[in-house]
């Protein structure tokens, strides 16, 4: 599981998205083809309300709108900067940012807040931009 996949396990999004394994012992010829199926619509996860929930539990004043530290804090997921430059070399961060922990903070909290909300996460505009 990469790092990214522990973020979006812990928001609860995707997490029914898995195909079924073929049962063990059964080859290709005696598995049945699967019907064809309508594409299941994504379920939306309400990001901001999970986050403020966890922030208002939490007895530290954490600000995940701004900071990827924060963020992975309330998700209970490692923050350190081993962890982060981890994410960010599996997000695709350019060269030139991981050089730099305070541009690559910011431009790792950007495109993971954009990754969740491609992959189903309700996340408003102004946490994008």
């Amino acid at each position: 599981m990469g790092f990214f996949s522990k973020i979006l396990a812990k928001l609860g999004i995707g997490s029914d998205t898995a195909e079924a394994a073929p049962t063990p012992g059964a080859t290709a010829s005696t598995v049945a083809p699967a019907a064809p199926s309508s594409p299941k619509p994504v379920a939306v996860v309400d990001v901001v309300a999970q986050l403020e929930q966890r922030a208002a539990a939490n007895p530290q004043k954490l600000n995940w709108r701004t900071s990827i530290v924060d963020l992975l804090k309330l998700l209970e997921i490692d923050s350190s900067f081993a962890a982060r430059k981890e994410l960010a070399v599996e997000l695709g961060c350019p060269a030139d940012l991981m050089g730099d922990s305070a541009k690559m903070n910011m431009w790792l909290h950007k495109t993971v807040l954009a990754r969740i909300a491609a992959n189903g996460g309700n996340v408003p505009a102004e946490l994008l931009d």
